[in-house]
């Protein structure tokens, strides 16, 4: 939403900052987890001038890098039909979460590292938590229902710790390989929703 009083940006400089926190995402997926404004410049083949003339500060050019880092998620996001086996849902839940927890995980370090002082990346991963939970609410919204009231919450917490992506950085940080951290993930939510139901 433009700043009330601020003046619209040309369509040149729109493409202009897209291209710099471009440049900064494919630094980040590289593994450059802090690259520097040098390197930035370099990568999207500007002056490090230019940078501080599109981006003022960094929470501006974290707010354009969290734009499109949530873009290229929701390209990658398939809804799981809720009325499927829940086998069936089960697989296709995990499978999506393994392949984009490993394709965010460079972004989601480097998020770690400089969220402290980032309102930008705070909103950012408050936005994507609440939005994993709603998706792992809506595919296994039958087996949810049948959790009493009492045990609804602390399960779905429960939930969204076992599915979400620390869990899965634990495990594959600890040398868990990709099939063993989603069969981790797939076990740990089939028993926390049959202890929830029972």
């Amino acid at each position: 939403m433009p700043v009330a009083g601020a003046e619209p940006r040309s369509p040149r400089a729109e493409r202009a900052r897209a291209s710099i926190a471009e440049a900064l995402l494919s630094l980040i997926d590289e593994g450059d987890l802090q690259p520097t404004a040098n390197r930035i410049a370099e990568r999207a083949g500007i002056s490090l001038r230019l940078i501080y003339h599109h981006f003022g500060d960094l929470e501006s050019l974290y707010k354009e890098a969290s734009r499109i880092q949530l873009k290229r998620l929701l390209e990658r996001y398939v809804p799981v039909p809720p009325d499927l086996p829940y086998d069936e849902r089960l697989v296709a839940f995990a499978d999506q979460r393994a392949r984009i927890y490993e394709w965010q995980t460079p972004v989601r370090r480097s998020a770690m590292i400089n969220e402290h002082g980032s309102r930008a990346l705070q909103e950012a991963r408050s936005w994507g938590m609440t939005a994993a939970q709603h998706e792992f609410q809506k595919t296994f919204a039958t087996e949810i229902d049948e959790i009493p009231d009492d045990q609804r919450e602390v399960t779905l917490d429960a939930l969204a710790m076992v599915a979400g992506w620390p869990a899965w950085d634990e495990l594959r940080s600890s040398g868990r390989t990709i099939e063993q951290a989603t069969a981790a993930m797939s076990h740990a939510i089939t028993v926390l929703l049959r202890t929830g139901r029972a």
